[in-house]
C-alpha cells in the first residue's frame, strides 16, 4: 500500500510566452493559482544558464527554474490542499521569503508560468494533470505587454529588458512550437477558460472547432 494521501485535486498547467496573458487568466478563471514564477533559482546559483554570446543571464531557459520544487508543491496542494512556496523577488532574482498556498477543497487548481509545459508528461505521469495549455497573443502584442508590465514593475534594467524583449519578441513562435511539442494545447483566452470550465466539473476538454 502506498503511504502517500490519496489524489484530491488535479492541476491545470498555463503555459505561452513571457507577457501572454497567463496570470490574467488564472485569475479570471476564478480557480486557485498556483505561481510557478516563484521557482526560479536564485542569482547566485552557478548553474543559471546564460544567453549565447553575452552576460545576461537566460531567464527564459528552464535551467533557470527549479521544476522539483514545482512539482513537489504540486503535488502537496494536489494530496493535501496546502503546500509552501518561496516568494520570489523577480528584480532582485532572490528569493525574500515563504507563504503558504492553500487550494482549499477545490477539485482543480491552475499552475502558471513560463515553465509549465516542461511538467506536463511528469504531471501527466503522477496522474494529477487535468489539462495543459499554451496562450498566445502574437509576437508584437506580446511584446508591448511584456515590455509595459516589466518597466512598471521594475523587474530588471531598460536594456535588459529590450534586449530580451526583442529576442523573445523574434523567439515566440518557437517558444509555442516547443511548448505545444511537449503537450500543452495551443489557445487563445477563450477557449482557455471553457477548457478550465471543464476540466472544474470534470469533464474532458473538446477542442474548438475551426469550421
Amino acid at each position: 500500500m502506498s503511504s502517500h494521501p490519496a489524489i484530491t485535486a488535479r492541476v491545470a498547467l498555463l503555459c505561452g510566452p513571457s507577457g501572454s496573458g497567463k496570470s490574467l487568466l488564472a485569475a479570471r478563471s476564478g480557480l486557485p493559482v498556483l505561481r510557478l514564477d516563484d521557482f526560479y533559482k536564485e542569482a547566485e546559483d552557478p548553474s543559471l544558464p546564460l544567453v549565447a554570446g553575452s552576460r545576461d543571464i537566460d531567464w527564459d531557459h528552464p535551467g533557470s527554474w527549479d521544476a522539483d520544487a514545482a512539482i513537489a508543491a504540486i503535488m502537496d496542494l494536489c494530496r493535501t490542499g496546502r503546500t509552501k512556496v518561496p516568494v520570489y523577488d523577480i528584480s532582485l532574482s532572490a528569493r525574500t521569503g515563504e507563504e503558504s498556498v492553500d487550494v482549499g477543497r477545490t477539485p482543480l487548481f491552475i499552475a502558471e508560468g513560463i515553465f509549465a509545459a516542461e511538467i506536463v508528461t511528469r504531471c501527466r505521469e503522477l496522474g494529477v494533470l487535468a489539462d495543459a495549455l499554451c496562450l498566445s497573443r502574437g509576437p508584437v502584442r506580446t511584446f508591448r505587454r511584456r515590455f509595459l508590465r516589466d518597466l512598471k514593475e521594475g523587474r530588471k534594467s531598460v536594456p535588459f529588458l529590450l534586449r530580451r524583449g526583442w529576442r523573445l519578441m523574434r523567439q515566440e513562435r518557437s517558444i509555442v512550437t516547443r511548448q505545444t511539442a511537449l503537450g500543452a494545447h495551443p489557445c487563445d483566452k477563450d477557449e482557455a477558460l471553457g477548457r478550465l470550465a471543464a476540466a472544474a466539473v470534470g469533464r474532458r476538454p473538446t477542442a474548438r472547432s475551426t469550421a
